[in-house]
């Protein structure tokens, strides 16, 4: 993670009502830099260890539950609140636990979780790169198919190993896909504590990020699974494509206005990645991949068929030829 991360974190999520840990504040083995990022369930600091090595530390401070004490303890507002409180921590300290046991290039290290201010804290690597936000910017807003297939091929290589040790992403976006400088992507800021607080307390009702959120993650017993992450994962590649954001999945199942990466994009990428995308954008969950595995499988395919040239309407493009002719001509 990186400073670049955080800082185009979604303005949504931003409030002022939590006191962040102040400069030099001594956490166990590690002492607070500056306060990076803060949203409606934590604050992340940069922070540095003994050694001088950089780490993203994330504190779990649900704003609309909990509050901070002048001496830096976090405090539940409300009793009535504190059930609530608790199982976002027990998911929070659950997410971490789970993290530190993937070693993956793919996946957003976490190097230690503890607890300390009647709350829980994870610590991160600190990455050097840019979002894969920055990179569709300084390509024009599309990527080739080549390096789309490459990417998000090795992006899911590291999902299938979250997914292994049954953990759901829930929040991936563009935003939450890091690029390495070496190249590598990384996924960050996993959602899946967020979810469940958001699903057992109203005050977290909108915690999922429209165009991304699959419809499930709109329904409070809807069932969560890999084929969630899976329709994420579409809306990214349509993103990708050149894409806007989709239209929030919770206004498709009324009336599905978003056009088809088949129909769109079929000029510029091959059936078959187009086909996928539409896919993982299924609204059913049935009708999507059934494995991250899938998605992977297909990305991976070599031999993957040209683009669908545009088709001209009769005598168009004698006409253009034409008029091309005269043009240069004129320069001549």
């Amino acid at each position: 993670m990186s400073d670049e991360h955080y800082n185009n974190s979604d303005p949504m999520t931003q409030s002022s009502d939590q006191t962040a840990l102040p400069t030099d504040y001594h956490l166990a083995e590690y002492t607070i830099v500056r306060q990076l990022s803060l949203g409606g369930f934590s604050i992340v600091y940069l922070a540095v260890n003994e050694q001088g090595q950089k780490f993203a530390i994330k504190e779990y401070l649900p704003r609309n539950l909990a509050s901070r004490t002048q001496d830096g303890q976090v405090m539940v507002s409300n009793e009535i609140d504190m059930e609530a409180f608790n199982l976002g921590l027990k998911c929070f300290f659950e997410e971490g636990r789970v993290l530190s046991g993937i070693a993956h290039p793919s996946v957003v290290r976490v190097s230690n979780f503890f607890r300390a201010n009647q709350t829980v804290y994870m610590v991160m690597e600190y990455a050097a790169g840019r979002s894969l936000v920055r990179e569709l910017g300084n390509l024009g807003g599309r990527m080739q198919e080549k390096l789309i297939r490459k990417w998000f091929a090795t992006l899911l290589a590291g999902l299938r190993e979250v997914h292994l040790h049954r953990l759901l992403h829930l929040d991936i976006k563009p935003a939450n896909i890091y690029l390495r400088r070496n190249g590598v992507p990384l996924l960050l800021d996993f959602g899946a504590a967020r979810q469940t607080l958001s699903r057992e307390n109203q005050h977290f009702a909108a915690m999922y990020t429209p165009g991304f959120a699959a419809p499930e993650q709109y329904e409070k017993e809807g069932a969560l699974g890999p084929w969630t992450d899976i329709y994420a994962i579409g809306a990214c590649l349509y993103v990708c494509m050149g894409g806007a954001t989709p239209q929030a999945s919770k206004q498709r199942k009324v009336h599905d206005e978003l056009t088809p990466a088949s129909k769109l994009f079929n000029h510029l990428y091959s059936p078959e990645l187009l086909a996928l995308t539409d896919q993982c954008l299924a609204i059913l969950p049935d009708e999507r991949p059934a494995t991250v595995l899938e998605v992977q499988k297909r990305l991976l395919e070599a031999n993957y068929s040209v683009p669908t040239e545009p088709v001209l309407a009769a005598g168009v493009g004698n006409k253009c030829f034409a008029w091309f002719k005269n043009l240069m001509s004129r320069r001549s």
